[in-house]
């Protein structure tokens, strides 16, 4: 695993953020000594593939190490992106040169914030609600109308309410399920949101030699944002779609994810440029672009191809819990940058209320958007996890991810997604969860792909 060097020249004050001169001992401003920057943490989540053999007697002994080997190049038009490992994540991007030493501008989400005047309104605790039982009518619902959750007889109102016990009718986003072969995903609005500002895409397809790809996209909208819903909606699908029309042409799938997250982005662009975007009683929005992040992965010819913008995440447990587990993505956000620097540890970065302050994301008002890929050789059968905070925020750590992924997974993926994203409710529920788990199977030796043909 390379080691990220530490930050030599630093352009704000680690402390106050406040501008610094080069050659500067000591902030002006709070008087920080620059020259006392901690020696790397020890304690950084992404840890190496490449597992050590056991020691004789212990668990897995016998079993080779994981070995990663890089995406073989495609003979075509489209060359796919310089293959990264997750040991080399941290600190470069997906073109392999080092993140720039200045720090762009962050965004916050607010997933504790007050609701929002765009959000859909909560029934007020304490308001008496009829008993349905004891109306004296019972509404039946015009054809085609959505009968109450709560009564199942009254009609639901344009605004969600029902006409008969008044109850606030669930949204259609609030819980989303969808099993698709050998993908499966679920998403949450979990227990503090009024509503799901997550998303996602799952897929399959075939490649030219015939042999299946698997897609997974998960979004997770920006809440500072105006309309974070529809972003990620518009985000998630974007890059599926085009996902679906370039795999199938042979595009290697490194490449193939690099398109789809700059489509997307795109498309999450598009929703700034339409007319009547800022709602008339959210004028103080009205220059917030819509905002959101990206993850997605793909098994597709042998290779595990991951892509993100934003602080959503994925990754890989092996099937055989012996071997250790791995996160496969570096966050775009304060903590990660902290981390990176050597200027905090990572409990310490993490526990800071400027952690979640993304410093990369989708939207019309990014600051430069930089996809990252990497591609990966399993050698054993595992678990991708593809995932938002509103989950790991529950389980940070890839051994954390591990424990709370049900060991029944592989076989029963839409029950594993269903109980992590239980294991985030009952941790506390705070953000929107969502979350997609594509079993791996590895091909038999000498199987061929389109990349690695003779």
């Amino acid at each position: 695993m390379s080691q990220i060097h530490q930050q030599t020249s630093l352009t704000n004050c680690p402390g106050c953020e406040e501008p610094l001169e080069t050659g500067d001992l000591f902030c002006g401003a709070c008087g920080y000594d620059l020259s006392a920057v901690p020696a790397l943490p020890d304690d950084r989540p992404t840890i190496a593939i490449a597992v050590p053999a056991p020691a004789a007697g212990e668990p897995g002994a016998g079993a080779t190490s994981v070995e990663w080997s890089a995406a073989s190049e495609v003979d075509s038009s489209d060359p796919p992106a310089p293959v990264h490992r997750a040991a080399d994540l941290p600190g470069r991007d997906s073109g392999g040169s080092a993140l720039p030493g200045t720090k762009p501008p962050v965004r916050h989400d607010e997933p504790g914030g007050a609701p929002r005047s765009d959000d859909f309104e909560l029934a007020a605790p304490g308001v008496p609600v009829p008993d349905p039982r004891t109306a004296g009518h019972t509404a039946h619902p015009a054809a085609g109308g959505r009968v109450c959750v709560a009564c199942r007889s009254g009609q639901v109102d344009p605004d969600g309410y029902c006409e008969n016990c008044g109850h606030a009718q669930p949204r259609e986003r609030d819980h989303m399920e969808q099993e698709l072969g050998a993908v499966a995903a679920v998403s949450d609005r979990g227990l503090r949101h009024h509503r799901n500002e997550d998303a996602f895409a799952v897929s399959s397809t075939a490649l030219p030699d015939g042999s299946p790809a698997v897609v997974a996209i998960v979004c997770d909208g920006v809440s500072s944002a105006s309309r974070p819903d529809e972003a990620s909606a518009a985000a998630a699908s974007t890059a599926n779609e085009a996902l679906l029309g370039s795999l199938p042409r042979g595009t290697h799938p490194q490449q193939a994810m690099h398109e789809a997250i700059i489509a997307a982005s795109e498309a999450v662009n598009a929703l700034a440029e339409e007319p009547g975007g800022a709602m008339e009683h959210d004028q103080h929005r009205h220059q917030n672009a819509p905002a959101c992040t990206l993850v997605g992965a793909i098994m597709a010819g042998g290779l595990l191809i991951v892509g993100w913008v934003g602080d959503s995440r994925v990754y890989w447990v092996p099937d055989d819990r012996a071997i250790a587990p791995a996160r496969l993505t570096e966050d775009d956000s304060w903590a990660a940058q902290m981390v990176s620097a050597g200027l905090m540890s990572e409990t310490e970065a993490y526990a800071d209320a400027r952690a979640h302050a993304i410093t990369g994301w989708l939207g019309a008002d990014a600051y430069d958007l930089e996809p990252h890929t990497a591609s990966f050789k399993p050698d054993r059968p595992g678990l991708v996890v593809v995932c938002t905070d509103g989950l790991w925020n529950y389980a940070e750590s890839a051994v954390e991810m591990a424990a709370a992924v049900p060991v029944d997974a592989h076989q029963r993926p839409l029950h594993g997604a269903q109980m992590l994203v239980g294991h985030a409710l009952d941790g506390g529920g705070h953000d929107n969860v969502t979350v997609a788990l594509l079993p791996f199977v590895v091909l038999p030796p000498g199987a061929a792909t389109p990349w690695n043909t003779a």
